[in-house]
């Protein structure tokens, strides 16, 4: 299957290098030759969907048109507080008591 990439000349180690100069990245000999191949494949990917990707497909979130459905926002009654607490495994001044998740020096 033929390249639909711009480039015609595959990422060298090279390119790799100075790649990782600029993200200030620290690579060995052998990872800069895997890398070249594997971002030689992820531009080829790239490239092949760009080439997909036309001025007369309109862009979307979504492969079916979606819309919001919203209720009427009433006010109406709700649970009191001694109700929610009363229900509550535990409680405390008012407040719904839960056990502690972090060490006391993250205080």
């Amino acid at each position: 299957m033929p390249s639909t990439r711009r480039f015609i000349v595959a990422l060298t180690p090279d390119d790799v290098v100075r790649l990782a100069g600029l993200a200030r990245i620290d690579l060995t000999d052998d990872e800069t030759t895997y890398l070249a191949a594997q971002l030689d494949a992820i531009l080829d990917a790239v490239a092949a969907v760009s080439a997909v990707a036309t001025d007369d497909v309109p862009p979307t979130s979504h492969a079916l048109p979606l819309s919001n459905v919203f209720r009427e926002d009433v006010i109406k009654e709700s649970m009191s507080a001694d109700d929610a607490l009363a229900m509550a495994p535990r409680s405390e001044d008012q407040r719904f008591r839960v056990p502690r998740i972090l060490d006391e020096e993250a205080q």
